[in-house]
């Protein structure tokens, strides 16, 4: 495939992406003939699509040149699509078009635009690189340890049981809860976990004691418990990531409308 061709192509995938951005299902085509009326015209890429009962084309001739187009290629376009009738042109280079080139474009209607990959002096005044550093630390409970009111216990458990109290409590972090002396969540195991401290200079192995007063955990075997605190053994957990965002990298192309100024960034496919 020659320079020519790949230009081409190029042009090709960069409007069947701006197309599908715009929710319109239409196929881009590349290198077709239509009939004009005097004669028939090859077209680099070409588009056409109904709206309202309206037909709508596009053709686009692609010039990948290394100098600026002059009046001549745009005047012979211009006649390309005067044969045709009804249709709506774009001419597309990569470098750009003399006075006389806009002028005339801009007289006829003929859109005049700029494809190319991008620069370093694209970014300019705009944000090029982002880098985002992220550290987030989660505390991991290793073991629980429940410490009975053994007084309370005295006096609520029933005098078979308290020779040998097993008392079972079971559930997921979120739904284990503290509750005070009315019934009223107060705390979830999952809270006290987040609210561990943090030692950086022991992250494994470290112990904290929570220490309560009148507070209670309900068991599924014996009710509610009057606790005195809770021991948890944990791991903090400390992960690091770094996310950089190159707008150079992600920018496939660069495409500028020469007569408004307007300039597009188009992205790589797969970001």
């Amino acid at each position: 495939m020659n320079k020519n061709t790949e230009y081409e192509k190029f042009t090709q995938e960069v409007y069947q992406g701006l197309l599908n951005d715009d929710g319109l299902t239409v196929e881009v085509k590349h290198d077709i003939r239509l009939q004009g009326k005097a004669s028939k015209h090859q077209i680099d890429v070409f588009w056409e699509y109904q709206f309202a009962g309206i037909k709508h084309k596009v053709a686009i001739e692609c010039k990948n040149y290394n100098k600026e187009l002059n009046i001549g290629v745009v005047r012979n376009f211009y006649g390309v699509l005067s044969d045709i009738g009804n249709i709506n042109g774009i001419l597309i280079t990569a470098i750009g078009y003399q006075k006389g080139a806009k002028e005339f474009a801009e007289y006829h209607g003929i859109n005049l635009l700029v494809l190319r990959k991008p620069k370093s002096e694209d970014w300019k005044g705009r944000l090029k690189t982002a880098v985002t550093d992220v550290e987030a630390i989660s505390q991991i409970a290793k073991n629980w340890f429940i410490q009975l009111d053994y007084d309370w216990c005295k006096l609520n458990i029933p005098e078979d049981k308290i020779n040998s109290i097993e008392v079972i409590i079971s559930g997921k972090s979120n739904e284990v809860w503290i509750y005070d002396n009315k019934g009223e969540k107060m705390q979830s195991f999952l809270e006290l976990q987040d609210e561990l401290p943090i030692n950086e200079d022991r992250l494994l192995d470290n112990e904290y004691f929570y220490e309560f007063e009148n507070r209670y955990i309900k068991s599924r075997n014996l009710g509610n418990i009057k606790i005195k605190g809770i021991k948890i053994k944990y791991d903090t957990i400390v992960n690091k990531s770094r996310w950089i965002f190159d707008a150079e990298k992600m920018t496939k192309a660069i495409l500028k409308n020469v007569i408004t100024g307007e300039m597009k960034f188009i992205k790589e496919s797969n970001t």
